[in-house]
């Protein structure tokens, strides 16, 4: 049996950079930040503008922040700990990986027919020629063709410059639109709308992201970041994604806000076409072209990290399953149970991971499956199922990370403190209330 070190990126320092070289080390955040904004997150914001304006512009701020606690508190138990999150959960018993295991399955069932679909309407508004089934379909096989053959730090930099674009574009779409800074600083003030209740739970528990969020630490990992000493630099990537995320989701509430205040619009990617028909009406196709090469960028982005991220996840779920029972990974460098080159049992090892049976296994599970969806209607029970695990994972996130942040499982200086458990309670109080929501609106 081996014992290696997780791959240092050639880039980066072996000693956590100081001044202006943190900057330049910036990187697991951001691609965080790119799998957490997909089209659902702009659909839910765009529909919150169109229905109640910039009143809701709070809920949106609210819900960036407690996914930056959770992002902090993710990135926190890797690096105190020294080993994965699914350890972690190995850890609170089999009935938390079990869950995982399951959830993850069919997340990514359902999940890869709606990634692909997300980055076909833009391409078939683009560029017409194929149906949005079929531009899906080729947008499924490029993502994972790039992400099978990329290793990390190349896949870092292409996401990068995806999630400078879709920021750019965005931006300067809801600058174009000039909103009312007035209406817009009402919305601060915290209300509830009349049947906006609804509304809030979708905006705090969608912006950000849902299980990519658990892929930050596996991120880092591959950075070659390790150990309490970049703890610092850990907070400064992961609160740099969500900032972009936050301005992010505020352009897109302008946007709607100002251009489809009081329409009626169904709560559908196709939606997002509307917003960009009526930019064109109003400013000029090029407006439509550049807020549709955004929504591209956001589609594209986001599929990008989830076939790398949730990949990486899916891998570690079955190297942790495959522990003895009562045993669990007390450091990066222990037994992992992905197979390496030379077909021995190596360390939790991002380069790895990325050439495994496991990772590639779910890579196909999320795009050639899921292309069976894009030609029939979801089928009702598996979208319940779906549903009601997708509002679970959120509490189960927040709650699994309170116990393990104040435990004896992570050194002295990376346990919580008041503000993170402060912060952890309430998002497991809000994402509870948000499955309750969510259950019973779909039992209705």
């Amino acid at each position: 049996m081996t014992h290696a070190s997780v791959q240092q990126d050639p880039a980066e320092p072996l000693e956590p950079p100081t001044g202006a070289a943190r900057l330049r080390s910036l990187g697991p955040g951001i691609l965080a930040a790119a799998a957490g904004v997909g089209a659902g997150d702009l659909v839910a914001t765009m529909v919150a503008g169109a229905e109640y304006g910039t009143a809701l512009l709070w809920a949106a701020l609210v819900g960036t922040g407690l996914k930056l606690a959770l992002g902090e508190g993710v990135g926190r138990w890797h690096l105190a700990s020294g080993s994965t999150l699914l350890d972690g959960w190995r850890r609170l018993g089999r009935w938390a990986t079990g869950f995982f295991a399951v959830y993850i399955v069919i997340w990514g069932f359902v999940y890869g027919a709606t990634a692909m679909s997300a980055v076909g309407l833009p391409l078939n508004a683009l560029f017409g020629g194929l149906s949005v089934r079929y531009w899906a379909m080729i947008a499924g096989v490029v993502g994972l063709a790039l992400v099978w053959a990329q290793r990390y730090q190349v896949f870092e930099k292409f996401v990068t410059v995806l999630v400078a674009l879709k920021f750019v574009t965005v931006v300067s779409v809801a600058i174009l639109v000039t909103p009312n800074l007035g209406d817009l600083a009402s919305g601060l003030v915290p209300r509830l709308p009349e049947g906006s209740t609804v509304y809030v739970l979708g905006l705090v528990g969608g912006v950000g992201g849902t299980i990519t969020m658990a892929a930050y630490g596996y991120w880092m990992f591959a950075k070659g970041w390790k150990g309490t000493g970049w703890l610092s630099m850990m907070r400064l990537d992961n609160a740099v994604g969500y900032v972009m995320t936050g301005i992010f989701v505020v352009a897109m509430l302008i946007v709607g806000s100002t251009l489809l205040l009081g329409q009626d619009l169904t709560e559908s990617d196709r939606g997002l076409l509307t917003l960009g028909e009526v930019l064109g009406t109003d400013y000029g196709q090029w407006a439509r072209i550049l807020f549709l090469v955004g929504f591209l960028a956001v589609t594209t982005s986001s599929l990008l990290g989830v076939w790398n991220g949730v990949s990486l996840l899916f891998a570690d779920t079955l190297r942790t399953l495959r522990l003895p029972h009562g045993k669990a990974a007390d450091t990066v460098g222990a037994e992992a149970a992905v197979e390496g080159e030379e077909g021995e049992r190596g360390a939790y090892e991002a380069a790895t991971v990325e050439r495994s049976w496991p990772f590639r296994a779910y890579l196909l599970w999320l795009t050639v499956p899921p292309m069976v969806l894009l030609f029939i209607d979801r089928p009702f029970a598996l979208t319940l199922v779906y549903g009601v695990l997708g509002s679970v994972f959120m509490p189960f996130l927040a709650i699994t990370l309170m116990l393990l942040l104040n435990s004896g499982r992570v050194a002295a200086g990376g346990r919580s403190g008041w503000l993170s458990n402060t912060l952890l309670g309430a998002s497991s109080v809000l994402f509870l209330a948000l499955l309750v929501t969510d259950v019973a609106g779909r039992l209705g």
